[in-house]
Parts: structure tokens; C-alpha cells; sequence
């Protein structure tokens, strides 16, 4: 074989190897009984490891030496072996032995947390948390000295190649200077407004689930090639043709659920989308979370809590339910589902104050990883930047520092995807509502194909073939950029 198909060849066991691994820990946040959690962690990290192993075999420098010369490759493979380097250089600063701790480190810290969630008990995740820790300075060290990025640039590089903290600084501190005085004017202008009448409960979970799998559909997701479950965190996780979903039900509010499933869903259309020819290989893959955050809050957020969507979705909504009266209406949902409130859930949060959630949480873990915030003062940091952002003190540390899984599963330098994702989404949805005019009105419809059809162009099928910026750029004129964001609040929650 030529070194290009070589290469191909591996990096698609490789990805063989991912989607088992993706299966095994979906099963763990899902389904798994509690007693399996320590053999489950010795699989998941041996397959980690085989996995590792394979991404740095020494086959591949010199593979990817003969393939650079290669004058025969196309756009595609060249920009695969851009991604393959990438991924060989990255996965050459770990030894296998950091791997192997790692990843049984975050199999007992996840398992500690769901524990310590459920009882509001910091202290006793302390432990297991902090060996996360540790192991995630050492790598993100280890890689910072190949790549020549400081330790959290370089757990930043794992979710979105590219990005560096500095540039991410500058966003935040414009958005955290914005949104306070944004957001008391839209409160304002929201309390002039006739509030939405209570819906009562309680909302039945199988009713639930079946308007939660009446918008999959609506949206384009193939059941066919995933399904959805029930976890402690949503998130979207499985294997590349097996892109599964989770939710979390609460009888009290049908809306938590079903915006979770709808949010999922957009991340779901991601993998779903990507290219097939490459699905198996490091081009094929989503180009990074910042992409990925796009779509599920495009959906989530900009399509489907536009007016258009609540027309379409209200009389569905009072079949699920049996829902009668006015605050059942479209227009009441409208209100209902923008309201602006400071609390204390980033998922549950409405897109006002979403962005200092994450601006919080993106200031506590780049002061953890650079050690300038001892990890037993976090909930004490933690209720501080709430107070500092939100105006509020959460009571408990179950409602603060508790609850995000993304520390304990490994995922420091992931949450500042959250809001430069917001922020692309607003652009890509704009730059789709320009582009295909009907895209609106048949989400009116309950049609979403034109929405779907134009990001299948622009972004699922692009893979990693070009970077976040250049993709944006091509789909919508400018580079990542928070005007389109704030002009989008500005329309959705101030007066006209």
C-alpha cells in the first residue's frame, strides 16, 4: 500500500478503537450497574491505552513522512494528513502509564460525583477530583511542551484546535462588561410585558419522552443510527454510526427535558452529518466543540425558541399533555420559553445569562490548572463569581460547584466552547435565514430540512477539512465574531 492508504488503514482501527470505548462509557452513564463501576474503568482504561498506543505507533512519522511527498493526493487527503500529524503529534507527549492513570482516575471521580451531586457533598469528591487534577496539569504540561502552548492552551487544543485563552480572554471580558447592563434592560422590558400563566403538572416521563422523540424527528435525527436514554448529565456520546442521546426528566417542568433533547439532538445532527467517505478518519471527524456547541444551541436556542418553532410545537405540546388554556397558546409558550432569569443551572439557563455561566466556570479552571486556586476553595470561588456575575449565591454546593460533570469525566479546557459556540451559532443561523429565506417559515412547519439541508453544506459534511474560523468565514463573511450574537439578543429581548 502507499503510505497514504497506510495511513488510512490505522487511523481507521483507530477509530474502531474510539467507538468502542464511545459504546463502554455510554453504557456507563446510562445503564451500567453501580457494582461493575471498578471492572468497567479497568476496560475502558486498557482500551485507552491499546488506543493510545495505536496513535503513536512509529510507523506513522515515517507514513506520514512518504505521504507529504505524495503529489497525487486531493484536498481531502491532504487536509486528512494535516489531521492525522495533529492527532500523532498530540498523543506522542502522553506516555501510555498517564493514560492509563487518567482514565481510571475520571472512571472513579465520575462515579464519586454522581454520589456527591446527589448529597450536596464536596468534601467527598475532593479526593477522587483532585487526582483528575493532578493528571490533567501533567498532560496538559506534557503536551503544552511539544506544542509549545501553555498547559491550558493545550487541554483548550483538545476541543477546539486552534484556540488559545488569550483571544477567548478578550471575548469574555467584552461579553462580561455587555451583559450585565443588557440584561437588567431586558428584564425590564420583560417585566412590561404580561408574564406567561403557570402550566401545571405533572408531566408524565413516557409523554415526555414521546414529544421529546417528535422533535428528534422534526429535526432530521435518524433513529435508525442512535436512540435516546436517560442519564444524570445530558450529553451526546456513541459511535459513529450509532450517535446516541441523553435527557433528564423532571415531572414538575416538561421544558428542562425537552429543550435537553432538542440541544442534544442539534449535536447528534452533527455526527450524523459528517462526511461519509470519511467518516473513519481524523478529517471526517467534527472539527472541534466550539463547531459542536453551534449546533445544539443553534437548534436549542436559535431555532427552537423562535416564534415560528411555538407556533408549531404548541398544539403538539397540548396533546402531550392535555394542556387547555391561555398560557397554553403560542404566543405564551414564546414568552415562557425566552424569559430571562438569573439562576443557578447552566443548562437550565436562558441565553442572557448562559454566557456567565461559562465565563465563570472558564476563570475557576484555568486558575485550577495553573494552580492559582487551591481545588478545596472552589465552592467558596465558585459562589464568589456567581454573586460577581449573577447576582446570586448558590445555597448548596449541588446547585453550584456540583453540577457539571465535566471536571470529574476530564473536561478542563471544554467549557469555554459553550459560548464561542453561542456565538456561532447566532452567525450560522443568521447567514441560513439569509441564505434560504424559507428556512423560518417552514420551521413554522415543523419542517426543518431546509435548516438542516444548508448546515449539512456549510458545516456537518465538512468535517475538519477546513478550521473554525475559515468555515465560518466561507458560511457567513466574517470569522468567529460576537456582533451577530448581541444584535440577535438585542431583537429577541428588547422592545422594538
Amino acid at each position: 500500500m502507499s503510505a497514504y492508504a497506510s495511513l488510512a488503514a490505522h487511523f481507521g482501527r483507530i477509530s474502531a478503537m474510539s467507538n468502542a470505548v464511545g459504546i463502554l462509557q455510554w453504557d456507563s452513564d446510562t445503564m451500567m450497574p453501580k457494582g461493575a463501576a471498578a471492572s468497567r474503568a479497568e476496560s475502558l482504561a486498557l482500551l485507552r491505552v491499546l488506543q493510545h498506543d495505536m496513535a503513536v505507533d512509529p510507523r506513522l512519522g515515517d507514513w506520514l513522512e512518504a505521504a507529504a511527498s505524495d503529489d497525487t493526493l486531493g484536498s481531502w487527503e491532504r487536509a486528512n494528513l494535516r489531521e492525522m500529524r495533529r492527532v500523532f503529534t498530540a498523543q506522542t507527549a502522553l506516555p501510555a502509564d498517564l493514560v492509563e492513570a487518567s482514565s481510571k482516575a475520571i472512571s472513579a471521580c465520575e462515579m464519586a460525583w454522581r454520589q456527591a451531586r446527589a448529597e450536596s457533598d464536596f468534601p467527598a469528591l475532593l479526593p477522587y477530583l483532585a487526582e483528575v487534577l493532578r493528571l490533567q496539569r501533567e498532560a496538559g504540561a506534557a503536551k503544552g511542551a511539544i506544542l509549545g502552548l501553555s498547559p491550558y492552551d493545550s487541554l483548550l487544543n483538545d476541543y477546539e484546535p486552534g484556540a488559545r485563552i488569550a483571544r477567548i480572554d478578550a471575548l469574555f471580558d467584552d461579553l462580561a462588561a455587555f451583559l450585565p447592563g443588557f440584561t437588567e434592560e431586558a428584564l425590564a422590558a420583560q417585566a412590561r410585558r404580561p408574564a406567561p400563566g403557570a402550566l401545571e403538572g405533572p408531566f408524565a416521563v413516557e409523554a415526555q419522552r414521546g414529544l421529546g422523540q417528535r422533535m428528534m424527528a422534526a429535526l432530521g435525527y435518524d433513529f435508525d443510527r442512535g436512540r435516546l436514554d436517560v442519564s444524570t448529565h445530558p450529553f451526546c456520546g456513541g459511535a459513529d454510526h450509532d450517535v446516541r442521546i441523553t435527557t433528564r426528566y423532571d415531572e414538575a417542568d416538561f421544558a428542562k427535558a425537552l429543550m435537553g433533547v432538542i440541544h442534544e439532538t442539534g449535536h447528534a445532527l452533527y455526527e450524523q452529518g459528517r462526511p461519509a467517505g470519511y467518516m473513519n478518519q481524523p478529517v471526517g471527524q467534527a472539527r472541534g466543540m466550539v463547531l459542536h456547541e453551534s449546533q445544539s444551541l443553534l437548534m436549542e436556542m436559535q431555532a427552537c425558541r423562535s416564534r415560528e418553532f411555538l407556533g408549531f410545537a404548541a398544539p403538539l405540546m397540548r396533546a402531550a399533555f392535555g394542556g387547555t388554556g391561555p398560557e397554553w397558546e403560542a404566543e405564551a409558550l414564546w414568552r415562557r420559553y425566552t424569559r430571562i432569569e438569573r439562576g443557578f443551572i447552566r443548562v437550565d439557563a436562558d441565553e442572557v445569562t448562559y454566557p456567565a455561566h461559562v465565563i465563570l466556570r472558564t476563570r475557576l479552571e484555568k486558575a485550577m490548572i495553573a494552580d492559582d486556586l487551591p481545588l478545596a476553595e472552589l465552592p467558596a470561588a465558585w459562589n464568589a463569581g456567581m454573586k460577581e456575575l449573577l447576582g446570586t449565591t448558590p445555597p448548596n454546593d449541588r446547585l453550584g460547584c456540583l453540577q457539571d460533570i465535566h471536571w470529574p469525566s476530564g473536561g478542563w479546557g471544554y467549557f469555554p466552547t459553550y459560548t464561542l459556540g453561542a456565538i456561532a451559532a447566532a452567525q450560522l443561523f443568521d447567514a441560513a435565514c439569509r441564505a434560504e429565506p424559507d428556512t423560518l417559515p417552514a420551521i413554522g412547519r415543523g419542517d426543518f430540512a431546509p435548516l438542516v439541508g444548508w448546515l449539512r453544506t456549510h458545516v456537518h459534511g465538512l468535517g475538519s477539512l477546513l478550521d473554525t474560523d475559515e468555515l465560518l468565514t466561507r458560511a457567513t463573511g466574517r470569522p468567529l465574531d460576537a456582533g451577530v450574537f448581541k444584535a440577535h439578543l438585542a431583537r429577541r429581548y428588547l422592545p422594538a
